[in-house]
């Protein structure tokens, strides 16, 4: 599991008559922020050599906290520790629970846009219908025509972007959701029948659903999986993720906007600092964020699958998950 303590980056130019290259890379490390600058100038130096050599390399690496598929480290605060799992706080400021061999697997429905998409175009064409209704109605000035006709227009699509959205769009969005939960949930436990000595505990996520593997402890770049993952409709970011960091990974509290609460805005920098922990603006937020969450569930527990014991490298973690998601508790997942 890749998850380091101190980020750096370094940046090179490289200039041979009217060319510039300019290359930026991290560097991190578990000891040191001088370690990791370190690394960071190794990075870039090796970097900039590829690229003279005539390679195709990006200029730059992706300023994102959650870039682990891309194959650099979890760049995130970490917040806490359990023998082997290490808790971050991820991008927008929810809590994540990084394992290095107790499976995690999320299938997700995705969350669908509900509003009437064509909003915009529906507002331009009823303003200029207004408009001409109201200047062949005997209005002669244009200006306040428009801004009538405008004003109306909005008014107008408002309405009806509220009606579709809760006569149309939101009961075909439970619909097909109920649908895709029992397909999902057939799913899961189809592949379960085929592994009656695995133990899989299943839970409710607010996109779908989750499974914990309690059976025996897996090594994320195995083809067993691999396969997994295939077999259940895994996220390939996710997925992706796993094999490049060595580890697996769930989310253990709310989303920020399902509580009504704007995300986390992270420091502008390239780097995690253990500074920015102690920003004023950053210290309110969770305040803020921790008295929402205590309202809300991450996953509800569901159910068992198969017949398999329980190791305790995975009783650790499920002690630690259940916890945080308040998975025992009825409460609105967010």
């Amino acid at each position: 599991m890749i998850i380091p303590k101190y980020w750096a980056e370094a940046r090179l130019q490289h200039r041979e008559g009217r060319r510039q290259v300019t290359l930026r890379r991290f560097g991190w490390s578990d000891e040191s922020d001088a370690a990791a600058q370190a690394h960071a100038d190794l990075r870039v130096r090796e970097a900039m050599d590829r690229v003279l050599a005539g390679e195709e390399l990006p200029r730059r690496e992706r300023r994102v906290a959650y870039n682990g598929a891309e194959g650099v480290p979890i760049r995130e605060e970490i917040v806490d520790r359990h023998g082997d799992s290490v808790i971050t706080r991820n991008g927008y400021g929810a809590l994540c629970l990084n394992t290095p061999d107790v499976l995690f697997a999320d299938i997700d429905a995705g969350e669908q846009d509900l509003s009437y998409r064509h909003g915009c175009l529906l507002i331009i064409v009823l303003t200029f219908v207004f408009t001409v209704a109201l200047k062949l109605a005997g209005m002669e000035r244009l200006a306040p025509a428009v801004g009538i006709g405008f004003a109306s227009a909005w008014a107008l699509s408002w309405f009806i972007d509220h009606a579709y959205t809760r006569f149309v769009a939101r009961p075909r969005a439970r619909d097909a959701r109920e649908r895709w939960d029992a397909e999902a949930l057939a799913r899961i436990r189809a592949f379960a029948d085929g592994r009656r000595d695995w133990c899989l505990r299943v839970y409710r996520t607010p996109a779908g659903f989750r499974l914990l593997a309690m059976h025996r402890t897996f090594d994320p770049r195995d083809p067993e999986v691999a396969a997994m993952f295939d077999a259940l409709g895994v996220d390939s970011t996710y997925a992706l993720m796993c094999f490049n960091q060595h580890c697996f990974r769930a989310r253990i509290s709310p989303k920020p906007w399902r509580m009504g609460l704007e995300r986390l805005h992270a420091p502008y920098a390239a780097t995690w600092r253990a500074e920015h922990a102690d920003l004023r603006e950053r210290r309110e937020w969770i305040r803020r964020y921790d008295a929402a969450a205590s309202r809300f569930a991450s996953c509800r527990f569901v159910e068992t699958l198969g017949q398999g014991g329980e190791v305790p490298e995975a009783i650790a973690v499920r002690e630690v998950h259940d916890l945080f998601c308040r998975a025992d508790q009825r409460l609105p997942l967010a």
